[in-house]
């Protein structure tokens, strides 16, 4: 844990570690650790928080035309963004393009609505949609998310209508940019999830997006086929990582232990992410090194410069 100046809060979550300051701004610094089935693994991955806190300042730099975003700082420091303090919307705004995860786990049971959305009949897995559909959870500080349909978020006065109706909105064409720009990489951007919150009565958008940790992509390239053949989509998220615990009879569950990871596996996981990193961005990664002192004095420093 860090020591910042005019500090009044501290979140220690899976993999950020969240410092509020003055109760006005945010630092948030992106950690090495890493998180699979709502457990964190027992080593860090190295430049994971880096290739993680640069690829959200890109993306959030690309949207703020669409919406406010609460980042005052991305770039000074490789792990960590300084930006606003706003009061959070209690559901995250999750939104799929494909019959994907929990929404194809979903569908093979038989059901056909997933948070208060119907789903078409005759879908396969990876299917896109024929409009992408919106489906919302709330938002837990411990454990999972739960599934949350519009007309309950509004009926239990989480969100009033005016205001979802609003976050939908945003929702939609960031999502519609974020493919784009997944479009120009070669890649189509599957499903993501957005959180938002407020200043007043200005709305922001916080937190991380489209990272490979947020969000979910698929190589372009041979889509059709794979799904004309019934083959896996070849994807580019951290599934990788989900995968290989899997293979070794680990999925978070009571009894199980992680498998050995071992000097090789780190090294290969942080490969991983650095050309994910690449491959979204197109820009080459720059691995900067950062020890723990140097980054509470570099934060310090920037902090320095916010007007309290």
């Amino acid at each position: 844990m860090l020591q910042l100046n005019n500090q009044t809060a501290y979140y220690k979550g899976k993999v950020r570690d969240v410092y509020t300051i003055n109760n006005k701004y945010l630092a948030m610094v992106v950690s090495d650790r890493i998180s699979a089935f709502d457990v964190v693994l027992p080593r860090p991955i190295p430049f994971k928080g880096q290739v993680l806190n640069q690829i959200a300042a890109l993306a959030l730099d690309a949207t703020k035309d669409i919406v406010p975003n609460w980042v005052i700082d991305s770039e000074s420091i490789p792990t960590a963004t300084i930006g606003l303090l706003c009061t959070t919307y209690p559901v995250e705004m999750v939104i799929r393009g494909n019959l994907t995860g929990h929404a194809w786990r979903t569908y093979k049971t038989g059901a056909r609505t997933l948070c208060g959305v119907t789903l078409p009949e005759g879908m396969k897995e990876n299917d896109f949609f024929p409009e992408p559909i919106l489906t919302p959870t709330t938002k837990a500080h411990e454990g999972h998310d739960e599934d949350i349909s519009r007309e309950e978020i509004i009926a239990q006065g989480l969100v009033s209508e005016a205001e979802y109706t609003q976050l939908e909105t945003f929702t939609r064409a960031l999502f519609a940019r974020g493919r784009e720009m997944a479009k120009e990489r070669g890649l189509i951007l599957v499903d993501t999830k957005y959180e938002f919150g407020k200043i007043g009565d200005q709305i922001y958008l916080i937190d991380e997006i489209h990272t490979p940790d947020s969000s979910r992509y698929f190589y372009e390239e041979g889509f059709e086929e794979r799904q004309e053949k019934g083959e896996q989509q070849k994807q580019l998220s951290k599934e990788f990582v989900r995968e290989w615990l899997m293979e070794n009879g680990f999925q978070g569950k009571e009894g199980q232990n992680v498998p050995e990871m071992t000097d090789e596996k780190i090294k290969e996981i942080s490969d991983r992410y650095i050309e994910l990193y690449e491959q979204v961005t197109g820009k080459t990664f720059e691995k900067q090194a950062i020890d723990e002192a140097t980054l509470q004095i570099r934060l310090n420093e920037k902090l320095a410069e916010l007007q309290y």
